[in-house]
């Protein structure tokens, strides 16, 4: 599959996309719990959208409703 630049989110996107802050998702890159890539022009963080998908449905908790 051919990859576009549209699959792809800067920082602040990507932590909209999240619902976090861009320093928290500078973390969790740093740490490797997202993966990231660098631009090699301008050196900026760029994160597939996939992976962000990926990532939020690791971590998602499902919603369980109580009987009455």
């Amino acid at each position: 599959m051919s990859e576009k630049l549209s699959d792809y989110l800067m920082t602040a996107e990507a932590a909209e996309f999240l619902g976090v802050s861009q320093n928290t998702l500078r973390t969790w890159a740093k740490q490797g719990q997202i993966p990231v890539q660098v631009n090699p022009v301008n050196n900026y963080r760029l994160f597939r959208r996939e992976d962000l998908q990926s990532f939020l449905d690791s971590v998602a908790e499902p919603i369980v409703k109580k009987p009455r």
